[in-house]
């Protein structure tokens, strides 16, 4: 049992050195494995330079050294530098020093020196004659072997086995890997609409104040803002806002824009899912019909209105749901509120129907494309149902570009949804961002592009994920990734 246990133990370090070993090896995850485990990072820093100053590949380099030094080596590398580089000096004419020139041959016969002892220490390492030599994962490795040292380094560097954890499971990481590139996505959309927003010839202080602003209220209004600050004083102080969830307060109002945007977003997002859904609901089954059946009168009617939907226009759209449904039948609230659930129909129809076209097409060409492959007819040849084909082996790896349209779709409705929410007095992110844009508004302008533009990472990391979810092959390289 004793020995089970410290065979277990010993498994346990091997598979946490070999984690460490990996991350160690990674240019992209060395700087962070090194930081997070700084206070383990100095103590084996410190036992590996004390080892590394008693090793016998020290000692190796010096009796390799001595060797080539006895035969001669360094006098031959010397005087072949010196031929070489009297010879580049002529060449060019250049006119150089005795002193200069000997300084700079003795360099790169030292150079060309310790190329030869490493690439000597390498042979004798592969012929069995050294010890190999020593690593700082190998030393993280023999002292995890100790106890107290493992008890020490899960209590000081529990950040960095936190990173272990993620870097271990392909899932976890492939999901903080998308998370961590969002974040220079929200980078680049801040950098580029705060630029767009600095060299834009309207005066927040000018559209606010009015007409009648003095020149002495103009400035005081910049100052009060810190308009009058460089451009990279401006961006920096914006970047640091964004990331402490502290936008500061709108120029117009004097609103907290992180609360705002609070109460706003949620209106978008509710309308955005309730209509994706809807959308998928329905889009789905019409396009593997269309797929099923194609050329026929279902196919062809079914894609005449999908072409409808991709052609009408968003705010004609709404303003004859309005004239029809509100103003003439009086069937519909013609402006939302939150506390009327009627009111939500007319924007959830309109927000929908652009993505229930799109889906319903997609899914009717990548159906086709998918039940016409060699293993759907070998599905068939050996007497399975048609439907059991169709929905086991057929939809199921149609599924991806689908996927992709609706993800593309639902973050473009969430930063597109402003023509909506105008049409029908929504108070949305979309329409606060219209809103705020011609003073312009600056902090509330970067809080609802940067919100948005965090939503639809978040939604492109989901999309990525139920790809391998519905997707054997791409879960399969995520497990090797």
């Amino acid at each position: 049992m004793t020995g089970d246990a410290a065979a277990t133990g010993y498994g346990f370090i091997d598979r946490i050195a070999s984690i460490y070993n990996k991350l160690f090896v990674n240019p992209a995850y060395r700087p962070l494995l090194l930081l997070l485990g700084a206070p383990i990072t100095l103590i084996l820093f410190g036992v590996y330079q004390y080892r590394k100053t008693r090793d016998g590949s020290t000692r190796r380099k010096q009796e390799i050294r001595s060797e080539l030094a006895a035969a001669g080596m360094k006098e031959q590398l010397l005087a072949e530098a010196i031929d070489r580089l009297s010879r580049k000096h002529r060449f060019f004419g250049q006119s150089v020093t005795k002193e200069r020139l000997n300084a700079e041959a003795e360099r790169l016969a030292e150079a060309k020196l310790n190329v030869l002892v490493e690439e000597r220490i390498h042979e004798t390492s592969a012929a069995g004659h050294s010890q190999g030599q020593l690593t700082f994962s190998a030393t993280y490795r023999e002292l995890m072997g100790y106890p107290l040292f493992a008890a020490l380094s899960f209590v000081l560097g529990l950040p960095m086995y936190v990173l272990m954890a993620v870097y271990a499971n392909p899932y976890a990481k492939y999901i903080a890997e998308r998370l961590f590139m969002a974040l220079f996505v929200i980078l680049g959309v801040a950098f580029l609409v705060f630029t767009i927003l600095y060299i834009s010839p309207m005066s927040p202080a000018a559209n606010i104040l009015g007409e009648t602003a003095t020149d002495e209220q103009i400035t005081a209004f910049n100052r009060l803002y810190g308009l009058d600050q460089p451009y990279l004083v401006q961006l920096w102080n914006t970047i640091r806002d964004i990331f402490t969830f502290d936008l500061g307060r709108s120029f117009a109002g004097n609103e907290d824009v992180t609360v705002s945007i609070a109460n706003k977003f949620p209106v978008t997002l509710t309308l955005t899912l309730i209509s994706t859904v809807i959308a998928v609901i329905i889009a789905l089954p019409i396009g593997i019909i269309s797929a099923t059946r194609p050329n026929s009168f279902f196919d062809y009617t079914f894609m005449f209105i999908a072409l409808l939907g991709l052609s009408i226009p968003n705010f004609w759209q709404g303003l004859i749901f309005i004239l029809n449904f509100s103003i003439n039948w009086s069937w519909l609230p013609a402006t939302y509120n939150p506390n009327n659930w009627l009111s939500a129909i007319m924007p959830i129809v309109v927000l929908g129907t652009g993505l229930t076209a799109a889906v319903a097409r997609m899914t009717r060409s990548s159906t086709l494309e998918v039940i016409h492959e060699d293993y759907i007819i070998t599905a068939r040849a050996k007497g399975l149902a048609r439907r059991n084909v169709l929905w086991k082996h057929a939809v199921g790896n149609a599924l991806i570009p689908i996927i992709t349209v609706i993800g593309l779709q639902f973050g473009g409705m969430l930063g597109g949804a402003a023509v909506t929410e105008k049409v029908f007095n929504i108070n949305g992110i979309g329409s606060y961002i219209v809103d705020k844009q011609f003073i312009p508004d600056i902090p509330a302008i970067m809080g609802g592009v940067v919100y948005t533009a965090i939503t639809i990472s978040i939604v492109n990391v989901i999309v990525d994920l139920m790809y391998a979810f519905f997707d054997p092959r791409i879960r399969s390289k995520m497990k090797q990734y």
